[in-house]
């Protein structure tokens, strides 16, 4: 009876929260590869905001796969 419920709680470490924050370190690389395909004139703000961006939710997303959900 022990043992379940020890298994039912480390089977239980990915959050709904952390589905979220890789949809959104998906849909921030689409928008920086958009933003790096632009034609005409390329918005250099946005490219630099959006690279800041999806380097802190790469790091996130490495530090949450590696620290809880490999732990």
């Amino acid at each position: 009876m022990f043992l379940a419920e020890e298994a039912a709680k480390a089977a239980s470490k990915i959050g709904t929260f952390d589905w979220f924050m890789l949809a959104f370190t998906v849909l921030i690389a689409i928008g920086f590869v958009r933003l790096l395909m632009a034609r005409p004139k390329k918005n250099i703000f946005a490219i630099g905001f959006t690279a800041v961006s999806l380097g802190l939710f790469l790091l996130i997303d490495f530090i949450m796969i590696t620290k809880v959900w490999m732990a």
